[in-house]
């Protein structure tokens, strides 16, 4: 058995206003549009869902994505909303300086478990940790995602995917890839996973030759393979190679080859300018 070599990238939400996620990303949490994709018709990973329609992916994030784990605000045309499950479980972020840009916007900050809480415009969550923003490392430490299942879970992401554990107790696991990446945490919930219509998906990046392997791997374990290895064009960027799998608890699973991302992931000078263009021209919402 080998050791997947990944590298934590993104968490992709559905969103259903670009102009209202564009403050709270920018303007509350802090973070940089890193680059902007407009696509006439759906992708044939579903990298937007089951829709076939235009839609577009804005990068966003407190730097690079080969340094940073970001996030991937995907908008379909025409879809001004999403039903919110129990799946997801929020984001932790090391940034006392969102509260402060909070109070200053008058934007609400939720208490839950004596945690701040921001909560976007779609309605994900993001525990704000009171401490200063890092200017040497990533201020997203930790996302989470909800399982009913423990033990098939840390077998799976552990021993299958090849996570290093970091912690465990009896109601959650902690993992990484390698030191210095966000961490996922799968915590157990009591209650059925419903994933809804606004389910998200979490991508690593692995070398073009591991790919097949992972293939082979969750075939050998009959586990879920959503989209077999294909290929991904961008208009006017690099092609990128992925496999996208299903967790034992539904979560979706990206695994992007590090080659071509590495090519396609480089940020935008004019991100920021692209995006402020299509939600201007935007037929569908208004501004």
């Amino acid at each position: 058995m080998f050791a997947v070599p990944g590298r934590a990238l993104h968490f992709v939400f559905k969103i259903g206003n670009r102009a209202k996620n564009a403050f709270f990303f920018r303007n509350i949490l802090g973070m940089v549009v890193l680059r902007h994709e407009e696509f006439t018709e759906g992708c044939p990973a579903q990298c937007n869902g089951p829709y076939d329609n235009r839609w577009s992916k804005t990068m966003i994030g407190y730097g690079p994505e080969s340094s940073h784990f970001v996030f991937e605000l995907t908008y379909n045309y025409g879809v001004t909303s999403y039903n919110i499950g129990n799946d997801f479980g929020g984001v932790v972020i090391r940034s006392q300086e969102s509260l402060l840009r909070a109070v200053q916007h008058n934007y609400p900050i939720l208490v839950e478990n004596d945690a701040k809480v921001l909560v976007s415009p779609d309605g994900y969550k993001f525990y704000i940790s009171e401490e200063p923003q890092p200017s040497n490392e990533d201020p997203v430490a930790e996302i989470t995602l909800h399982t009913n299942n423990l033990g098939i879970s840390k077998l799976y992401w552990s021993e299958v995917l090849t996570m290093s554990m970091l912690a465990e107790s009896e109601s959650f696991i902690k993992l990484a890839y390698g030191p210095g990446q966000a961490i996922l945490q799968l915590k157990f919930l009591p209650v059925p996973i419903n994933r809804a219509s606004a389910y998200g998906r979490i991508a690593f990046a692995v070398p073009l030759n591991i790919q097949p392997a992972i293939d082979a791997r969750i075939k050998d374990i009959n586990g879920t393979i959503l989209t077999p290895l294909t290929t991904l064009d961008t208009p006017g960027k690099a092609t990128v190679r992925v496999i996208i799998l299903a967790d034992p608890s539904g979560h979706e699973i990206c695994f992007v080859d590090e080659e071509g991302f590495s090519e396609l992931s480089q940020v935008e000078t004019g991100a920021t300018q692209a995006l402020e263009k299509y939600i201007m021209k935007d037929p569908f919402q208004l501004h």
